[in-house]
């Protein structure tokens, strides 16, 4: 077992364990053990990544785990606190997850060819089903970006602010332990340094830094 707090990030739509592999290394590098998940985000259901999920924390033997899940990420851990409710103690940090439905996939999904891209688990939270799961009693922190520069303003107007493809109204918790607002388009929060250091204060403390400081 390592001695290090266990992380386990979950990616979003269309990526895989690559695009989280620099966030990783700065919770690496942060005293954390990260341990990177990649799902069929578009073949599979949110019931059925979020499976997967628990498939991989059976295997892990430590007495806590957090959790850190960008975009879609969001939601399949959502579910996986909705259908496996019996985790270990850590705390949640939710990087731009649209978790009060989605304006752009809304209106992508209208087509075929858009609910071919988007898939399953996008059809799930359009549906309204992970709006009616209730998170955990455990300290979340809420990540949400508001530079417009993103896919999601080329298929649907987005209210503002929004990071491109995700609403910062969007991203709401309630009962969220903490919420931090910066200037990062959506696909540029898993590369902000910024988010990192954020994120890697909200899982040693249970807050996000003072925006003052």
């Amino acid at each position: 077992m390592t001695t290090s707090p266990r992380v386990v990030l979950v990616n979003g739509l269309w990526l895989t364990n690559i695009a989280l592999g620099r966030l990783a290394r700065r919770l690496a590098s942060a005293g954390f053990a990260p341990r990177r998940f990649s799902y069929r985000s578009v073949r599979n259901d949110l019931r059925a990544n979020a499976a997967a999920l628990q498939s991989l924390l059976d295997t892990l033997p430590d007495e806590s785990i957090h959790f850190v899940a960008y975009s879609l990420g969001g939601l399949v851990l959502r579910a996986l606190f909705h259908f496996y409710p019996e985790q270990r103690p850590g705390r949640i940090v939710l990087i731009g997850s649209p978790q009060q439905d989605n304006a752009a996939a809304r209106n992508m999904i209208r087509s075929r060819l858009g609910r071919r891209l988007l898939g399953a688990s996008i059809a799930d939270l359009v549906a309204g089903r992970p709006q009616d799961w209730e998170w955990p009693a455990r300290e979340i922190g809420v990540i949400a970006g508001n530079r417009s520069l993103g896919l999601g303003r080329l298929v649907s107007p987005l209210p503002v602010p929004n990071d491109g493809t995700v609403t910062v109204e969007e991203t709401t918790v309630a009962g969220a332990s903490g919420r931090l607002i910066l200037p990062v388009w959506h696909s540029g929060l898993l590369m902000s340094a910024e988010v990192a250091s954020a994120t890697s204060q909200f899982l040693h403390t249970g807050r996000f830094p003072d925006p003052g400081n």
